[in-house]
């Protein structure tokens, strides 16, 4: 029976919010089959988002390999900032580098932008984004969130830009209505499958804290479960949405995130050298070790 090092943790903590919780396994120079990554995360479905799969190719570059329990997922933002977060903090190397290559089998190379020291923080450049437009009628997303189409803000547009994951993006026009929704999740996963979209950011340029540039909320129901409650790649796309729609001028921001049923999450974002950046620190639930048979 084979043991890899298991690490469970919380991305995106901030005070005493709950973050969004992941699970990663360290493989080192071993692989795992598809099978055997799959029904690992679906063993962990309600448990964790998704499952993280690390390791070191011939050049102990590290790889990363993302699983919801649904499938496998071509790039998780929050799964991520987990993974290297714990990996730089505990690899005297790494804590010595600013900057930390590493590998997706779906989306290519990504830069780790270590800022452990200094924030207590990684960022980490998504993945190029794709600015898709979108034909999409306010009346039938209005219908699948579940809210009237006169809680959609007219004063910017609906958009899809994928940073990672192909995200619909959802003006609302206030942050009551925004924190309060809460959509039947079959109803919208038909919605999203229907529509080609993996998850679906709604927002509000209101926030609770007014040290918050803006409020966002993600639902992914196509990966098994209603709400992500803190999202790297969903907010890598919200701020290019934000450049796109000359919104924000790319310094330094931070996005409060989740539902009024929670303690909202601390998402970073900046740009370097015209490229978005996501940011945030991990919480370190769990240490063990994982027995695959």
């Amino acid at each position: 029976m084979k043991t890899y090092r298991y690490y469970k943790l919380d991305a995106f903590v901030k005070g005493n919010s709950e973050g969004n919780p992941a699970a990663f396994l360290d493989l080192g120079k071993e692989m795992l089959s598809d099978e055997s990554m799959q029904r690992i995360a679906k063993e962990h479905a309600g448990f964790v988002s998704e499952v993280v799969y690390a390791r070191r190719n011939e050049q102990r570059e590290i790889v990363l390999t993302y699983y919801s329990s649904e499938c496998e997922v071509a790039f998780c933002g929050h799964g991520t900032i987990a993974t290297m977060y714990e990996i730089i903090r505990r690899d005297d190397a790494l804590r010595g580098k600013e900057i930390v290559e590493v590998d997706t089998r779906k989306k290519g190379r990504l830069n780790i932008y270590n800022r452990i020291d200094e924030e207590d923080c990684i960022y980490i450049s998504a993945p190029d984004p794709l600015m898709l437009g979108c034909a999409l009628s306010r009346e039938s997303i209005a219908e699948a969130l579940g809210i009237r189409e006169e809680a959609i803000s007219t004063a910017l547009p609906v958009d899809v830009v994928d940073a990672g994951l192909r995200t619909l993006l959802v003006p609302i026009r206030t942050l009551e209505q925004e924190v309060s929704m809460y959509p039947d999740e079959q109803s919208l996963k038909a919605f999203c499958l229907h529509n080609d979209v993996d998850i679906v950011l709604v927002f509000s340029m209101e926030s609770a804290d007014p040290e918050y540039f803006a409020h966002t909320r993600v639902f992914a129901p196509k990966f098994g479960y209603l709400e992500d409650p803190a999202t790297g790649s969903g907010n890598s796309a919200f701020g290019c949405y934000l450049l796109k729609n000359n919104q924000w001028n790319g310094d330094a921001i931070r996005i409060e995130q989740g539902g009024d049923n929670r303690i909202f999450n601390e998402v970073k974002l900046r740009t370097t050298d015209g490229k978005v950046l996501f940011g945030g620190k991990a919480a370190l639930k769990i240490e063990g070790v994982y027995f695959c048979g």
